[in-house]
């Protein structure tokens, strides 16, 4: 996940914001149940504005649902509770999956996931939701991710209707991709014009497909809000945000 705007703040409350999104992070992620990835070496990296989590595959079905949606309220109730002089929280978050070395966690899902985390689609996912529903976090998904997950029917209050397909460019890097946009409170019928005009509502274009893993690689799952890395998810960059611990 990634923070909109970080580096815009001013440098003497950067570590306090930080410092928010620990809180939430640690909170959320108890709140449903999953493991924190700092109690696992290796299995977190702090970016500065955000952060790669390294999840079990096991768990990336849980990582779009309940997770956005529980990430998304936190989000929310921030904006609401936070000063005056503390900064919104408005987070981009990518999640994939592939194969992962160990005990380095290095691979192409690493790089893949930060791609996607960079697209213009989700960029534009998080300004539509700030400026059309005042909203904090936009979430695009791979196409594996995708259908590991919400086309598996492994996420009960999610399904194919709340994503927006749609294609990950990264022209600088010469990446473009298959993805789902998810933006909370808003249809894929609403994004799709103010995503990309040319979008149906709930289409999308096609790009190259995801590369296979080798076989030398163990399978994972890669969420670039980015386990042991036998079956690997990774959470990119996480976005930074105040909490009050008593209300989650």
């Amino acid at each position: 996940m990634d923070m909109q705007g970080y580096s815009q703040i001013l440098e003497a409350k950067m570590a306090p914001v930080r410092s928010d999104l620990d809180d939430v992070l640690t909170n959320v992620l108890a709140h449903i149940g999953l493991q924190d990835p700092r109690d696992r070496p290796g299995a977190f990296k702090d970016t500065g504005d955000g952060a790669i989590l390294v999840m079990p595959a096991k768990d990336i079905a849980r990582l779009v649902d309940p997770l956005l949606e529980h990430l998304h309220a936190a989000l929310v109730r921030y904006d609401h509770e936070r000063l005056a002089s503390a900064p919104a929280i408005r987070l981009r978050a990518a999640l994939h999956v592939g194969p992962l070395s160990l005990p380095d966690h290095r691979g192409d899902a690493i790089n893949e996931v930060c791609r996607l985390l960079d697209s213009k689609v989700v960029r534009t996912g998080l300004t539509v939701a700030r400026e059309h529903r005042n909203g904090f976090l936009a979430a695009v998904l791979s196409e594996a991710a995708f259908r590991r997950t919400v086309r598996a029917g492994r996420t009960p209050d999610l399904d194919k209707e709340h994503f927006l397909h749609a294609t990950a460019r990264v022209d600088s890097k010469a990446f473009e991709e298959p993805c789902w946009l998810f933006v909370p409170q808003m249809t894929p019928r609403a994004l799709a014009p103010l995503i990309d005009p040319a979008l149906p509502g709930g289409g999308g274009g096609t790009a190259a497909p995801t590369p296979s893993a080798g076989p030398s690689n163990p399978p994972g799952a890669v969420f670039q809000i980015n386990g042991e890395m036998t079956d690997t998810t990774l959470i990119n960059k996480v976005g930074t945000m105040r909490i009050d611990r008593r209300r989650i």
